[in-house]
């Protein structure tokens, strides 16, 4: 795929998707719930404070009468009841709404109700980068802080698994770090060696992984040839897998802010997709991260 347009238009190709969002009493939110109900993306279950999400509503002539409304306006409680009817499977994924993280997190990994497997949670987020000749996937940004090298493994195979239902049958994966050696003083080299070692012996499946790459030699077939570096992954890498949540999110902010790439994220890992917007994430956003959620279940 080589535009978010590309995706949405998968997104809708999908039937069927319920999405259930936690604490929906919020502008942005209501907008992306809106348009991707008119695109035929989603049908949505709005679970929070309704009087706000009439006023709110009414204010950007948004017609709430399409959808269910749950009318539970204290936050922590209105939450427990969207990854409830994930959950009871009345939902087929969860969103977050005007609620902090933390809170959806809690919930979602609730032993009663929640929606754990035995699955690392990890996030992706997919980027149309305007110098990028295809949409690209960061991952992880916002989840594991320090993965030690299995939780890396896991995190790749999350967004291998994910990337895939796109229809890339072999996501490349570039490992990225400061350089395209492996440097027993930069310990993270270490480990993308054991990970490159593992996919070669078929323990992360589906994919092609390189690495330690840096960014440029990953996204630029330039760089690559100028460093003589060469492998498939080099100047055309679906998944650009980050060490840690300081990398990942320096990465992600970077490319949203700065290279103004259209963008959204969701938490993977779980018995459904986990929506993960920011309040201050647009409406775009979240509209493109509801396409990521009805595409990755």
């Amino acid at each position: 795929m080589k535009s978010i347009n590309e995706l949405l238009e998968k997104s809708i190709e999908k039937k069927g998707a319920v999405i259930a969002v936690a604490v929906a009493q919020d502008g942005h939110v209501l907008e992306a719930v809106n348009e991707a109900y008119q695109l035929g993306i989603a049908d949505f279950k709005l679970v929070g404070d309704k009087r706000e999400m009439e006023h709110i509503a009414k204010s950007l002539e948004i017609d709430l009468t399409p959808f269910e409304i749950f009318d539970i306006p204290e936050a922590i409680e209105a939450t427990y009841k969207a990854v409830e009817l994930v959950s009871n499977n009345r939902a087929s994924a969860l969103m977050k709404g005007l609620v902090d993280t933390s809170i959806v997190m809690k919930a979602a990994l609730d032993k009663q109700i929640g929606l754990r497997t035995d699955k690392k949670l990890s996030h992706i987020a997919v980027f149309e980068v305007p110098m990028y000749h295809k949409l690209v996937y960061v991952t992880d940004s916002a989840i594991n802080i320090a993965p030690d090298l299995n939780t890396k493994k896991e995190i790749i195979q999350n967004a291998v698994d994910a990337v895939r239902k796109t229809g890339i049958h072999q996501p490349k994966v570039a490992l990225l770090a400061a350089k395209e050696k492996v440097d027993e003083k930069m310990p993270v080299t270490l480990e993308y060696e054991k990970l490159v070692e593992m996919s070669n012996n078929g323990e992360i499946e589906n994919s092609i992984i390189a690495g330690p790459l840096p960014l440029d030699v990953a996204v630029s077939k330039d760089a690559a040839e100028t460093k003589k570096v060469e492998n498939p992954v080099c100047g055309d890498a679906d998944i650009l897998f980050c060490p840690n949540i300081e990398s990942g999110n320096i990465l992600y902010k970077s490319l949203a802010f700065l290279a103004d790439a259209k963008n959204g994220g969701i938490v993977l890992g779980a018995k459904a997709p986990i929506i993960m917007t920011s309040r201050a994430d647009s409406s775009e956003s979240k509209l493109i991260a509801i396409a990521l959620g009805t595409i990755f279940n």
